[in-house]
């Protein structure tokens, strides 16, 4: 019974594992261009799995950042792991000591999230293991791959391939951008905070780690106050 829950873990992971195999191999070309060695690189796959924390991280350590500033940027960007780790503890059994949660939580990415919370009853260790085990090595296995390619392949053509992680960045925001207002806005803020940050003499001496969070919460600090989320909606989700 056991051996089936983890098989099964393992084949709802495997689509997952197939997409970041593409993300992880952009991740692996970008490190590399920024200066980081192959080990090094694949080193942050194993230890870190999120990918906008990865690219926000890469610039910090290259520009020879402060730790307060890759922590600050670190919490702020993967704050809703946390949240969706929170959910997720909910649907766990009783098997799941602390270590156990833990180890879960470190690859709970939003895809996996998505998986395990559309299953129906408590899930047992067997099904979350092989969940995570086929996205974490193909993240590890995608950026290893981007990486060696990003030491060996023209410049012109790395380059190129460098743009796809940020193209997937774009890829998430656009549709939710298109569907909600509010997200087009704080969009748009964030942008237009990211431009002052580049363009204007003594803006530009702040640390990118620090651009990053001061962007993010302001944008989000200004939607709360224009665009907060209705009455009833806040209602809602309290009784969910």
């Amino acid at each position: 019974m056991k051996q089936n829950a983890f098989l099964r873990g393992i084949a709802d992971g495997f689509p997952i594992c197939l997409g970041y195999l593409s993300v992880a191999f952009a991740f692996g070309i970008f490190a590399v261009g920024q200066g980081l060695n192959v080990w090094e690189t694949v080193l942050i796959s194993l230890t870190n799995v999120t990918s906008a924390g990865q690219l926000a991280g890469v610039p910090i350590m290259v520009g020879g950042g402060t730790l307060i500033e890759m922590a600050a940027s670190q919490f702020i960007i993967n704050l809703r792991y946390a949240l969706m780790s929170v959910s997720l503890s909910q649907k766990l059994d009783r098997g799941f000591t602390l270590p156990h949660r833990m180890a879960v939580a470190f690859v709970n990415t939003d895809e996996v999230f998505a998986v395990s919370s559309a299953q129906k009853g408590l899930l047992g260790r067997p099904y979350m293991y092989g969940l995570i085990l086929t996205p974490y090595f193909g993240w590890a296995l995608g950026t290893l791959l981007g990486a060696v390619a990003g030491d060996i392949l023209p410049e012109i053509v790395t380059s190129s391939l460098g743009i796809a992680i940020y193209g997937m960045f774009i890829a998430i925001v656009i549709p939710e951008a298109k569907a909600s207002r509010a997200t087009a806005l704080c969009a748009g803020i964030s942008v237009a905070l990211s431009c002052l940050f580049y363009y204007v003499p003594g803006l530009n001496q702040v640390p990118s780690g620090f651009v990053i969070i001061l962007c993010a919460v302001t944008a989000s600090a200004i939607l709360a106050i224009v665009s907060p989320l209705p009455v009833e909606e806040r209602e809602e989700d309290s009784h969910e």
